[in-house]
This record gives structure tokens, sequence and C-alpha cells, in this order.
């Protein structure tokens, strides 16, 4: 996943009453004389925010009113140029405070963060709902200034994202918009504090062998590391954080904690009290519905895939219905089998959602040999850190270099400095990848700086951060298979951002359409999965020794093992996704459980699998509207990414310089410099097909 910069948040209007800066306030600089310019993390405090954006916002608000107020004919220079420059200092104290909210909180950032997300909403609104403004952007004639490709496409996209923020209506829905959307903004960050607070309450001790029952040396080290961290009361605990709490599924022979633990993992956000999120999602909903009546569209699932790839929600929806079908067969067959495996070991109950993933590992192993506990001394953290390195070296000629005596907002955090094949700096990456209480949950990328040439040649500053279950100290951290594989999603989201080659910020990196931001991540994951790099990375922790060849070839014939199961439950959080935002379920107050329940039965979920996100604590929909009505995008992104691996496949050659330098080129260095069909075809030469991505989910006839 990966989350939007502050230009691409919900920005507001201060109420200009705040106090002035505090003394010694780091954000008061203009410029920081950090080392490659990074925030000063040790300096910054909480309370430096509030004055930080109090001061920013009335910056920012006098350059749009000098802008919009200016008695020049409009131009590309004096309106589009002038809006892109404005808004620095309001962009720098954004970065920084939402990526902190993000990795690093704490009762005062989220304090702070529940009165500024409004006043931000207000603000951006009083920018997109201009009349002045969006009159000006109207006026700007791209033919008679001869403007360049780059120019006219970023005059366009102001110019749609006017259009679509209201800028068009009447005062009275201008008003109702804004309204609408400091309210979004207000429940999005109650939905998003509500769920750290129940992963944060949550702990299942393991107290005695008979708790530990079935999980293997590696987990209980990490369940022992995990009771360090929550103070020492337990030996041995597991939290909510997915790369704890899964592979506790797995092994734990425990089958009533496997229960306790899956119950508490699928009920975030819906325990009642203070942080239950049935009420907060209701609103959200129906508010959204609203916003999109305003803007003419059905639904807000219209109004958000008006501006996508897809481009309506019947190409989503016809997508997914296209995979659920041989999806949902391959799950009934994966069902039966491990239903058999449970009567096979003397047992006399049905399958349960809180079994399946303990079963299915048994089951691997029968068919494939394969063992998570084998897999995993072979990918140590740092190796897979290399491997990601080493295959955007050989991909783009870039290089990593870490440094040390940098500014860092957690310990846990590593930096590198990253360079071009001709020694040129490309940018920085950070990387945070160990779960903590002050963490959300998930894995996602993020920009601290953007890069853009419009103010000088800006380099990015770009953040990995996950949630990897940290090994005692002292020892080297393992990874799963999968947790391995979202290091490559993740780094592959940060490929884009780093290697951006725009002027205008309002194109760089990420910013393009939700069903396209996926492509670069989820291709970067296919290098993982090539031999070449396997053989060349997956090194045993304490031998060095590369992976056997036997057990290298065993977990690649299982790359499509279990792919049923995997597929259900990310196309039904999808499919309730799509439904919830297609209608107009919020009017009369929307029973969310009972929404969600039918929304899957007529689907025919099955009871043995859950959603992988359900409605109450799904972040990705509910916490902003990112990702609402566009989780559909990982499938969609999916059809590209198998498709677009097909052409070094044709080529044969995975580091296939010319196909290699064109990727870069048309997708990781783009932006947004062209429609993603337009960049998508002008890489493969023509649109993808769906055919790849059955074949390579094991789900083609």
């Amino acid at each position: 996943m990966t989350a939007d910069t502050a230009r691409d948040l919900p920005v507001g209007s201060g109420s200009g009453d705040e106090a002035g800066p505090a003394p010694g306030n780091p954000f008061d600089a203009r410029e920081w004389s950090t080392p490659f310019g990074l925030p000063p993390f040790e300096a910054i405090r909480p309370e430096h925010f509030v004055p930080a954006f109090a001061t920013a916002l009335k910056e920012h608000e006098a350059e749009i009113a000098a802008i919009a107020g200016n008695q020049e004919a409009a131009s590309f220079a004096n309106t589009v140029v002038a809006m892109e420059r404005a808004g620095h200092a309001l962009d720098r104290v954004a970065n920084v405070f939402f990526n902190l909210t993000g990795s690093n909180t704490g009762p005062e950032l989220q304090a702070i963060e529940r009165a500024v997300a409004p006043q931000l909403a207000r603000h951006a609104s009083a920018i997109t709902l201009n009349p002045a403004l969006r009159a000006r952007l109207s006026a700007i004639d791209a033919e008679a200034e001869g403007l360049g490709a780059e120019e006219q496409r970023v005059l366009d996209r102001y110019r749609t994202r006017f259009r679509r923020a209201g800028a068009d209506l009447a005062p009275e829905a201008k008003a109702r918009l804004a309204e609408i959307a400091t309210r979004l903004a207000e429940l999005g960050t109650r939905f998003a504090q509500n769920v750290l607070a129940d992963e944060r309450s949550f702990i299942l001790p393991l107290d005695g062998e008979d708790d530990l029952a079935g999980l293997p040396p590696f987990l209980r080290a990490a369940a022992a590391e995990a009771a360090k961290e929550r103070g020492g009361e337990h030996r041995h605990i597991v939290t909510l954080s997915r790369s704890l709490i899964e592979p506790f599924l797995v092994f734990s022979t425990r089958r009533d904690l496997r229960a306790r633990a899956y119950e508490a993992w699928i009920r975030r956000g819906e325990n009642g009290g203070e942080t239950d999120n049935r009420a907060v999602i209701s609103e959200i909903v129906r508010l959204r519905a609203e916003r999109a009546r305003l803007l003419g569209f059905d639904s807000f699932a219209h109004l958000k895939l008006d501006d996508t790839m897809a481009g309506s929600p019947d190409a989503a929806m016809e997508l997914l219905r296209n995979v659920w079908k041989p999806a949902l067969q391959r799950a009934a067959e994966e069902r039966e089998q491990l239903q058999a495996l449970v009567r096979a070991e003397g047992h006399d109950f049905a399958l349960e959602a809180h079994d399946w993933r303990h079963f299915s590992e048994k089951l691997r192993r029968s068919q494939h040999d394969l063992d998570e506990a084998e897999i995993k001394p072979y990918l140590p953290l740092d190796g897979m850190i290399r491997a990601a390195f080493d295959t955007a070296s050989r991909l783009f000629g870039l290089s990593f270099e870490e440094i040390r005596d940098v500014p860092r907002y957690h310990p846990d955090v590593r930096t590198w400095i990253v360079r071009d094949a001709d020694g040129s700096e490309v940018g920085l990456f950070l990387g945070d990848y160990f779960a903590r209480a002050s963490k959300r949950s998930g894995a996602w990328m993020s920009a601290f700086r953007s890069q853009e040439r419009l103010n000088g040649n800006i380099t990015p500053i770009i953040v990995n951060v996950m949630n990897f279950a940290r090994a005692p100290r002292g020892e080297p951290t393992l990874l799963s298979f999968d947790d391995a594989r979202t290091l490559f999603h993740e780094f592959g989201h940060a490929l884009h951002g780093l290697l951006s080659d725009v002027t205008y910020p309002l194109l760089s990196g990420t910013a393009v359409s939700r069903d396209f931001v996926e492509l670069p991540s989820q291709l970067y994951e296919h290098w993982l999965q090539q031999p070449e790099v396997l053989r060349a990375h997956a090194r045993h922790v304490q031998t060095g020794e590369p992976m056997p060849e036997a057990l290298l070839e065993k977990l690649l014939a299982a790359a499509t093992f279990n792919q049923g199961f995997a597929t259900v439950e990310y196309a039904a959080s999808a499919i309730v996704d799509m439904t919830l935002h297609l209608s107009a379920a919020g009017e009369d107050g929307l029973d969310v459980g009972a929404f969600e329940t039918d929304a899957l039965r007529r689907i025919a979920m099955p009871t043995e699998i859950a959603a992988r996100h359900r409605a109450p604590h799904f972040a990705h929909i509910f916490s902003g509207d990112g990702y609402a009505a566009g989780y559909y995008s990982y499938l969609w992104s999916e059809v590209l990414d198998a498709d677009a691996f097909d052409a070094f496949r044709e080529a044969g050659d995975i580091f296939h310089p010319e196909t290699a330098q064109r990727l870069r080129r048309m997708i990781y260095g783009a932006g947004n410099l062209r429609d993603a069909r337009e960049a998508y075809t002008a890489f493969r030469g023509r649109l993808p097909s769906i055919a790849p991505l059955l074949k390579k989910r094991g789900l083609a006839a």
C-alpha cells in the first residue's frame, strides 16, 4: 500500500487565532541545514506542530489569495506555476506530521491530528472551490502559450481536480461540499485511531509450554520480544501485528488459542465502546454518497472511478467477477482437502476460519514437502533488503550506501543514499521495518519530500514502513516468504517515488490514478520469485550457504498453493468495498454488520474464509478515501503487472536492459505525465490481457 503525500491529503484552513511559533521551533527555518535536508527529527516535538501548521496555513492562504486576486490576464506562469510553488511550508509540516502519526504516534500527536484534520480539510476546500482560481484556470489558453506536453498535463490535472471538487457548482452546493469534506476528515482520523487503539489493547499471553505448543523457535523468539516491548509482564505474547498473529495461526496447535487470537483480529473496530467504528462507517458512507450526488454522479463509486484507468464501477466489477468464479471453485477444492486432513488427524470438528492457515500449512508440507520454518533461515531481513537493492541495481543502475549519522524519527529507522549509474544523487531511502505499539498495522510507502524540478533539482526522501516481528536483540530477523514479498512490494512503491523524473510537484512519483499506482509495486514482486534472484540472495543466516536447489524448487512449485483462499479473501473485501460505495446504504443509518453479511451471502462467500479486511477495521477505505471504491485496484494492477513481467520473459532476460530502460522511462520515472492507459501502452505496446493474471494465480482453466 502507498500513502499519500501532503499535497494529496484533504487539506483545509486555520481558524486564525492560534498561538505563534514556539521559540526554537524547527519549522521556523525556511530550509533545514541537516544532512540531505532531512527533517531534524530529534529536535521536533509534538508541541511544535500546532504553531507550525498555523503559520504554514496562513502563509499558503496569502499565496493563494495573491494568485486568485492577480489583476493580470491568467497565464500558465502566473496561475499554475504559482500554485505549484505555493504551499511549500505547509507541505513540509504535513509530510513530517502525517508520516509520524502513522509510524511513531502517541496521545499528543493523536490529539493534534484530531484538531488539525478538519482545519486542513477546510483549507483544501477553500482552494478548490475558489471561483476566481477556477476562472483563471479556465482562461489559460494552452495553444496560444505554446505549452509543452508536461505543462498541458499539469494544467489538465488542475482543471480536473477543481471540477471534481465541485468548483462549477452553485454557492450552496459548494458550502455543503466543504462541510462534508471537513466532517469526513474528522471521521477518517477517528476511524484510524480507533483501529490502532484496538490493536494496542489486545495481547494474548502465552504462559507455559502448553500455550506455546507447536510454535517453532523463530516464533517463540518473536513472541518473547513482543512481550518485552509490552512491559515484560508475560514471557511470551501474541499481538495483533500481522507478522506475529498470522504465523501464530499457522503453527499453534492450540485450537482454542487460535480461535481467541483470530476473533480479536477480525473484531478490530467493532468491540463496542469508544473505539467502535460501525457508526463512523455509517456516517462516512452517507456523506460520501451525498458528495457524489452533489457532483452529479449516481454513487460514490461512480465518482471515484470516473478518473481512473478502469473508468467505471462496471469495469472494476467485471474484473472481480471474472476472478471470483475460478477462485471460489479453487477455494472449495482446498476446503475439501483441509477438511479431509482434519478427519485424517482424528478430529470430528468442521473446519473454521481460524483453522484454515494451520491445516493449510500441514497440507503444503504434505503436498510440497515444504515447511515455512525451513524457509525462514534463508530469508533474513538484511539479505532480503540486499536482494531488493541488487534487483534495482541490475534493472536501473542504482546503488545504495547506508549512512548512519543522520536524523531519525525512531532508532529503528535506517537510511540509504541512492545514486544513479553516473554517480549522481537520486534521493534518500528510509527503511522502518519492525512492528511497535506506536505504529499502525500494515506496510506502506510515503514521502518526506517528493521529486520535482520547478523549484530547483529537488531529490526525494522516500520511506518504507513495515511491521515485521523483531527477533531478540542480537539475533537476525527472519522473514516468511510473504514478508519478503511485502518488502519487495513496498520497495517497488519506493522506486516509483525515487525514480520520478518530472518538473511539476503535482505530477510527481506515485501521484497517479489509484488503479495504476500498484503496478510498480506488484511488478517488482516478480523478481523475488525468480530462481536467479533467490539463488543469489536466499542464503542461510548462519552458514551463508545458498538455499538448496531442491528447497528452492519446492518453494517455487508451491507458488500457486492456497491461491483459492488468498484470492477469495482479497476479492471479498474488494466486492464489499465496491458494493458499499455503489449503494446509498447510509441514508437511513447503515447496519454495517448486516450489510457486510448480506453482500458476502450474495456472492456465496465460504464461511471458512473471512474477508481480508472486514469493514470496521478496513483502513484502506475508511481512514481516508484514497482506496475507497478502489480496493479492486490491487487486482486491476495485477492484470498489468502479470502482463508487464511477460515483456521481460519475451525478451529472454529478466534484467533485459532495453526493456528495463523503457520500464523506467514510461512507468517508474514518469509520474503522472500521461494517462495510465497511454503510459502502459507506451511501455508494452498494447493494453494487457487478464490471461497472465489467471495463470500467475493458478486459476487458469
